[in-house]
């Protein structure tokens, strides 16, 4: 399990607590929790009041203990600097998702017209083939009779 944490020494025994601001749930998630504190065996020279990462086994052994300020910053720079995904990039991409489904169901409409013109003209094409058959065989037929006499 992997916790952010906060250096702090306690007063009475002078021993150094990290005290738990979150836990990570997962590559992405994490839940703010500062129900805990966990004690620092190890000696460090880890001042009071920075904040480290804790990574810790299941029993809540400490296996190490680094300072957050370079994931802090990443955080930062990912997530909030002028670049990063913010509430003003996520509405003008929604609002470039919006203009674009108005304009595909634009051309859906169109598409449909277009295919219903076409399917009106293949129609009318087989009723003029049928007439036009109708009429070679009216018209072999008058030959037929013009032949006879």
């Amino acid at each position: 399990m992997i916790y952010l944490a906060q250096v702090q020494i306690n007063p009475n025994s002078g021993d150094i607590q990290l005290q738990v601001l979150a836990r990570q749930e997962s590559e992405y998630v994490w839940e703010v929790d500062n129900s805990q504190a966990l004690l620092l065996t190890k000696e460090s020279s880890l001042g009071a009041g920075v904040l480290v990462l804790v990574e810790t086994e299941a029993n809540q052994h400490i296996i190490s203990v680094q300072d957050a300020k370079d994931w802090v910053l990443s955080i930062l720079q990912q997530h909030l600097t002028k670049n990063a995904i913010n509430p003003q990039f996520i509405e003008t991409e929604q609002s470039k998702v919006e203009k674009w489904r108005q304009e595909i169901t634009a051309q859906n409409l169109e598409l449909n017209q277009r295919a219903l013109e076409i399917e009106t003209r293949r129609e009318q094409l087989q009723e003029l083939e049928q007439e036009l058959k109708r009429d070679r065989e009216e018209l072999d037929k008058l030959q037929q009779q013009l032949s006879n006499k």
